[in-house]
C-alpha cells in the first residue's frame, strides 16, 4: 500500500508541476475562502490531473468526496494517494456495475452543497433514488457533452431541481479539451494499446463535433487518410471543407484500418456494419459511455479472446478479425492517461472557478442549465496566456464605443 501511495504521489506531483493556471486559481480560492467549509462531491475520471483539482478544492477549505465516472478509468495509485491526503475516496479500477453505483451513492452521503459531475451519473442519482441527499445542494457543474445533454433533458421535462453550469460549453473547455485534448489522448491510447502504424492507414471517425474534429485532425497529422461519418449535414459539409472524405459508415468501414466513435450517441457501429469490416479493423470509442459500439453483439456472435492489454480480438464470418480496444469504453482513459496535463490545467481551472461562482451566486438562481459566465471563461484564458508569457491588445475606448460595448 505504501508503494501504491508513493506512485500516486509521483504522478500527482508531475501533473501539478505543469498546471500553472490551476495553481493560480487555487491561490485565489484560498485567499477568498469562498469554498471554505463547503461539501463538494465529485464524479470524474480519477487520475493525476483530477487529483490536482480535488486537492486544490481541499486546500481551499472544502470537504471533498470523490469517485470515478467510469469503472475502468480510475488509477488505483492516484486514488490511494488522495485517500492518504485525507480526501474521501470511493473508487477502484475494474469496479463492477453494482460497485460503481455504490461508489456514486457513497460520494453523495456527505450531502453535498456543490457537485462536479462528468457524464451526469451523480446528477441522475440526485434526481432519483438519492434525492434526499441533495437537500443542501446549491448547484452542479457538468464537465462533458453527454452530461450537459442529460441536464438539458431534465430541464425540458421540468425535472431539474437545481441550477447547473454547462462547463463543457465554455469556450475554454470545448475548444481546447474536446478538440486538442481528445485528439491527442485518443491517438496516444490507441498507439499504446496496439503499437501499430497510423501513417498511410485509412481512419474512419464517426462524429464531427469538437471531439471528432480533434481526432480527425490528429489522424491527418499522423499521415492517415481520414473519412468522417456524420448525421448532421452542416458538420458533414464542414468535414469535407476541412479536407476529409465524407461517407456513410456502412461504406467507409469496408476499407477502414481504424474506426473511432465520438458521437455521444448509442448504436453507432452495429453488427451489420461489422459484417462489412475488413480483416484487422481496430475499433475504439472516444465517447463518454460504452454504448457507441455494439459490444454485446460482438461478444454474443463472434469468438473473442484477449490478445494484448486492452485489446480483444473477435473472429467474424470469413475468418476476418476485428480488434476492440478498452472493452468499447472511453479509450483515452482506459488505455492511456487521458488528456495532456496542460489541457486539463485549463479545464480544471475553469471547473474550480465555476464551483466558486456557484458557491457565491447559486442560491439566488432558479433550477436550469446556465452558461459559464463570460468573465470566468476569459479569466482562465488570460491566466493561460500569462503563464506562457503572452500579452494581447485591448480595445480602445473609441473601439468599445464603435462596437456598442
Amino acid at each position: 500500500m505504501t508503494d501504491l501511495v508513493a506512485r500516486g504521489q509521483e504522478k500527482i506531483a508531475w501533473a501539478r508541476a505543469h498546471m500553472p493556471v490551476l495553481a493560480e486559481v487555487g491561490r485565489e480560492l484560498r485567499e477568498s475562502e469562498v469554498l471554505a467549509g463547503l461539501r463538494v462531491a465529485i464524479s470524474i475520471h480519477l487520475e493525476a490531473k483530477t487529483a490536482c483539482l480535488a486537492l486544490t478544492l481541499q486546500e481551499a477549505g472544502a470537504a471533498v468526496s470523490v469517485t470515478g465516472s467510469n469503472p475502468l478509468s480510475t488509477q488505483d495509485d492516484v486514488a490511494a494517494a488522495l485517500a492518504a491526503a485525507g480526501l474521501r475516496v470511493h473508487a477502484r479500477r475494474g469496479a463492477s456495475a453494482a460497485e460503481y453505483r455504490e461508489h456514486l451513492t457513497r460520494v453523495l452521503e456527505i450531502k453535498p452543497q456543490l457537485v462536479l459531475d462528468d457524464g451526469g451519473d451523480l446528477t441522475a442519482l440526485l434526481h432519483g433514488e438519492c434525492a434526499q441527499l441533495g437537500e443542501s445542494l446549491i448547484g452542479i457543474c457538468e464537465e462533458t457533452t453527454t452530461g450537459v445533454l442529460r441536464l438539458r433533458g431534465l430541464s425540458r421535462e421540468g425535472k431539474l431541481r437545481w441550477p447547473a453550469l454547462a462547463v463543457n460549453d465554455a469556450r475554454m473547455k470545448h475548444l481546447f479539451d474536446n478538440r486538442y485534448g481528445t485528439g491527442q489522448s485518443t491517438w496516444d491510447a490507441i498507439m499504446r494499446a496496439t503499437n501499430l502504424l497510423v501513417a498511410g492507414k485509412r481512419v474512419v471517425v464517426a462524429g464531427y463535433g469538437w471531439c471528432g474534429r480533434g481526432i480527425a485532425l490528429r489522424a491527418h497529422g499522423l499521415g492517415a487518410r481520414v473519412t468522417v461519418c456524420e448525421v448532421d449535414p452542416v458538420r458533414a459539409a464542414e468535414a469535407m471543407m476541412d479536407g476529409f472524405s465524407v461517407a456513410h459508415l456502412a461504406e467507409a468501414i469496408r476499407g477502414a484500418d481504424f474506426l473511432i466513435t465520438a458521437t455521444g450517441c448509442r448504436d453507432v457501429v452495429r453488427w451489420e456494419h461489422l459484417l462489412s469490416a475488413k480483416d484487422g479493423l481496430v475499433l475504439a470509442n472516444a465517447g463518454h459511455f460504452d454504448v457507441e459500439i455494439d459490444v454485446r453483439a460482438l461478444r454474443e456472435r463472434a469468438q473473442g479472446r484477449r490478445v494484448r492489454e486492452n485489446v480483444e480480438e473477435f473472429l467474424l464470418p470469413g475468418e476476418r478479425r476485428v480488434y476492440l480496444l478498452a472493452e468499447g469504453r472511453l479509450v483515452n482513459l482506459v488505455a492511456g492517461d487521458g488528456h495532456p496535463v496542460e489541457i486539463m490545467d485549463l479545464s480544471f481551472a475553469l471547473q474550480a472557478l465555476s464551483l466558486a461562482w456557484l458557491a457565491r451566486e447559486g442560491r439566488g438562481l432558479s433550477p436550469g442549465v446556465y452558461p459559464v459566465p463570460e468573465e470566468v471563461d476569459e479569466r482562465v484564458a488570460r491566466l493561460f496566456l500569462r503563464s506562457r508569457g503572452v500579452e494581447i491588445d485591448s480595445l480602445t475606448p473609441g473601439q468599445r464605443e464603435y462596437l456598442g460595448l
